[in-house]
């Protein structure tokens, strides 16, 4: 492709305004179509990016053969065909979180993008790109933590309105797994490098009883990995505390933890011995700053922040989680039998 000829487009508007500075970081991409079904959304953001066209009909933007790249981020319920449709058309695709919401859809996702080898597809799984979590990785890659046995990672989402006022509340069907705690099992991935073999959940409607809320606010797994490695992760968008991503890592020569009071490395048991302050920041990404590798990968060959494959594999925990919490017993995740001891990283 020459420069500036990767063209793209971008389909909901409410994070997606942000993807726009993340394409044109690279002079060779331009977004050049901005779409959204609410008319108000639609001009508010075109007036914000003059010299986009604006469409209100997503299909007609998957079907227009000028386009090279499409973000999605419209509602969940919405991923999976407009997915499937970009891809259908020979687009490449960046999607927000999920990349779809259940397993009969992820196997046709997979199936399209198979059947299209040369396109490449991504998703918005945005805390690998902070400091603090980059540099845990290498932390837990050079040994410093010794040997990890145990994982918490909590999604506190702080914003029940949300769920009770906003959209999210009002699709057919809304999973706070798919729709928080996947970055929390991304993250899992990402840093033990390794696939969990089995799940546990529950769940719970607490907090959202006297709405119209439908389904669990409340979700919480305990993830069993090959190597022995055991990991509860939840979903807890009803709770009374701020948005945040709470991380502990039990490793046998040293604990790290990150919560609301900063993050620190206990590497002594002694209750007088002081923790290690952690210094790397732990906010800072923003959501298209994933957005530029994804373009690399799509005109140079390059690996892009996360890959497909990597997609594949954290939605295939979220399903296996939500469906554990739905049937209230332990399962084992589908490629258990497939490939023991599958790592998803070297």
């Amino acid at each position: 492709m020459t420069a500036a000829a990767l063209r793209a487009a971008i389909i909901g508007l409410g994070v997606g305004e942000r993807h726009i500075a993340g394409y044109e970081v690279d002079p060779r991409c331009r977004v050049v179509t901005l779409c959204d079904t609410d008319a108000g959304k639609l001009d508010e953001v075109g007036a914000r990016h003059p010299g986009r066209s604006l469409a209100s009909d997503p299909a007609a933007v998957l079907a227009d053969p000028s386009i090279d790249v499409v973000s999605i981020a419209s509602y969940d319920n919405a991923h999976h065909a407009q997915v499937l449709a970009a891809l259908r058309s020979g687009k490449h695709v960046f999607v927000e979180k999920p990349v779809c919401l259940h397993d009969h859809e992820l196997a046709d996702i997979r199936r399209a993008l198979a059947q299209h080898p040369r396109l490449r597809l991504s998703s918005n799984l945005i805390l690998r790109r902070s400091p603090r979590f980059l540099r845990l990785r290498e932390r837990l890659r050079a040994g410093e933590l010794g040997a990890p046995y145990y994982v918490e990672a909590d999604y506190n989402y702080g914003r029940i309105h949300k769920i009770v006022d906003g959209w999210r509340g009002r699709i057919p069907y809304y999973s706070v797994v798919h729709g928080g705690a996947i970055h929390m099992i991304d993250l899992l991935l990402w840093l033990l490098g390794e696939k969990p073999v089995a799940v546990s959940a529950f769940g719970n409607a607490i907090a959202t009883a006297r709405t119209d809320f439908r389904f669990n606010d409340c979700v919480a797994a305990l993830l069993k990995f090959p190597s022995g490695v055991t990991a509860k992760v939840t979903a807890n968008f009803g709770c009374v505390f701020p948005h945040h991503h709470n991380v502990t890592v039990y490793g046998t020569a040293a604990t790290f933890v990150h919560d609301r009071q900063g993050a620190r490395l206990h590497v002594s048991r002694d209750p007088d011995a002081a923790a290690v302050p952690i210094e790397e920041p732990y906010l800072g990404p923003a959501k298209g700053d994933m957005i530029p590798s994804f373009v690399a990968a799509i005109l140079d060959g390059t690996d892009p922040d996360v890959s497909a494959d990597e997609v594949f594999d954290v939605m295939t925990v979220s399903l296996a989680v939500e469906r554990a919490a739905q049937l209230e017993q332990t399962i084992s995740i589908p490629w258990a039998h497939e490939v023991p001891g599958a790592r998803c990283m070297a």
